[in-house]
């Protein structure tokens, strides 16, 4: 039986609505894709959103938490790891995805954009442009930039058909 592919969601704890529909449709197309969603597991901004939009497909949700209590995971994560490294989780996060997708978001955010492109992780930008870094990461074919939820998932398919060849 093949492993479950982990699929990350990064982004903002304070989020627009409209950054935060994005997010919980994104979290959804995950979990009927058959994908596990990770993200930073706390009750705020786009964490919540794609989490809960997961379990609206009755996805599983896995929350890596900055601080050392499991409690303070939103009530939509099955699994969470609560770590007690702040925002040193934000690693732990990116290594853990087959792909990591980068919603807007502020500082957190850029560090784990940083962190996947630095580790050459498959990265897809919703509406997220971490600014001129993310051109010869675009031309080396690690990252990617969409406008919608469809287009991200389009994005993570391609990107996990490439890793199987």
């Amino acid at each position: 039986m093949a492993r479950r592919k982990i699929i990350g969601v990064m982004g903002g704890a304070e989020a627009t609505p409209e950054v935060e529909a994005l997010a919980e449709e994104l979290g959804r197309r995950i979990a009927e894709a058959g994908f596990t969603l990770l993200t930073g597991g706390r009750p705020a901004g786009v964490m919540e959103a794609a989490s809960r939009g997961a379990k609206q497909a009755q996805g599983l949700v896995v929350g890596i938490l900055p601080g050392p209590d499991p409690d303070e995971a939103s009530k939509f994560v099955d699994i969470a790891i609560a770590t007690n490294l702040q925002d040193a989780r934000n690693l732990a996060n990116v290594l853990s995805c087959d792909v990591v997708v980068a919603c807007p978001g502020g500082a957190g955010t850029l560090t784990e954009v940083g962190m996947a492109l630095k580790n050459r992780k498959p990265l897809v930008l919703l509406r997220f442009d971490p600014g001129p870094v993310k051109n010869s990461a675009i031309r080396e074919g690690i990252a990617v930039c969409v406008k919608t939820p469809a287009e991200a998932m389009a994005a993570v398919q391609d990107f996990l058909a490439k890793e199987k060849k």
